[in-house]
């Protein structure tokens, strides 16, 4: 990790998280009755939750209205979900001023052109290797991960090492620590 993109790590008081190629590795599968069904990673499941438990709250924005990320949402308890957003800013813009909190507070991760003006305005920006071009050369930070594949759970990690709460995230589950 680059020493600016710990830097803006430092700062992030708010993490919000694209969920198509994100959260999921970005394919739709459709059911018989036309339901999109996604596959979530556990890893990246928890690395939410341990932002959560750190006191860094966790949003997610969406252009797609989904019964399934929902669902995953409320499971992992974050309380900030806006789904079927096409104009993300304005989603991002409402979710500052509800939160007060400002741009360079909040952290972002996606992997398409309708990211950019977020990721563009975001303290901290993240991304995917099989990101669009024009989003991986823009971002502060390309994880290793693929979307669905623990990528989230890597940049939760990043935030907490950055902010020196790893440690203590950790504790939890070292009997000796």
């Amino acid at each position: 990790m680059s020493r600016k993109a710990k830097g803006k790590a430092r700062n992030v008081k708010l993490m919000i998280f694209d969920v198509d190629g994100i959260l999921t590795d970005g394919r739709l599968f459709f059911g018989a009755d036309g339901e999109a069904v996604k596959a979530f990673n556990v890893l990246d499941g928890h690395g939410i939750r341990m932002l959560q438990a750190q006191d860094i709250p966790v949003a997610l924005i969406s252009a797609r209205n989904s019964p399934a990320v929902m669902r995953r949402s409320l499971d992992l308890g974050i309380l900030h979900t806006r789904l079927g957003e096409q104009d993300k800013l304005s989603a991002f813009q409402s979710l500052l001023e509800k939160m007060g909190l400002r741009a360079p507070d909040c952290g972002y991760m996606g992997d398409d052109v309708l990211d950019l003006p977020v990721l563009i305005r975001a303290g901290f920006s993240a991304s995917v290797p099989a990101a669009h071009e024009e989003v991986r050369t823009r971002v502060d930070y390309v994880t290793a991960a693929g979307g669905g594949q623990g990528a989230v759970r890597e940049v939760c990690d990043l935030i907490l090492k950055a902010q020196g709460r790893y440690d203590a995230a950790m504790k939890t589950y070292l009997i000796n620590g």
